[in-house]
């Protein structure tokens, strides 16, 4: 959120954060959709751990383990969006990234919530603001034993595939 007057942000002044009625009558943050990115790294041999972290309290289902992410502002592409989020929540991105692909989940017509997946030569990250609690790094194959924000656990099926595709290794 780009407006941390209070800890739900704010109604549209111009930008994308809020919610929105969608088209199949839930209610969503974000008025021009949304987006996140799953952060990769891999070992020296190649190994690959992913970035996740735990919402706080005021986050919605607060207390899962999700990917960064949030709304996109006008003119922001999923992935600008998505990298500018993860930099307000778990810090600074280090570069250079390489990017593996990217997940869709459009629940409705006027609404989509776009998961990029993204290597990074380093783990980074730590708590930045009050939407995270915890920022950490696990083993793709560990993701699936944790309490995960139910959008996030929807995706990481896909997201996994991304991020074990041959492509996908350097």
């Amino acid at each position: 959120m780009n407006d941390q007057n209070t800890p739900w942000g704010h109604s549209n002044r111009g930008g994308g954060s809020g919610f929105l009625e969608c088209s199949d009558g839930k209610v969503r943050w974000g008025l021009f959709g949304a987006a996140g990115i799953v952060f990769v790294h891999r070992s020296d041999g190649g190994e690959a751990t992913v970035q996740l972290q735990k919402r706080s309290a005021f986050a919605h289902e607060g207390g899962t383990w999700s990917c960064a992410g949030g709304a996109i502002e006008p003119g922001e592409d999923a992935l600008t969006a998505g990298l500018r989020e993860a930099s307000e929540e778990v810090g600074e991105v280090p570069e250079p990234v390489r990017v593996l692909g990217d997940y869709t989940f459009a629940p409705a017509t006027d609404w989509s919530y776009v998961t990029s997946v993204v290597e990074v030569p380093v783990q980074f990250g730590s708590s930045v603001n009050f939407e995270t609690d915890d920022v950490a790094w696990f083993s793709p194959d560990s993701v699936d034993r944790l309490e995960l924000h139910s959008g996030f656990a929807a995706a990481w099926p896909e997201l996994r595939k991304i991020i074990d595709s041959e492509d996908a290794r350097p």
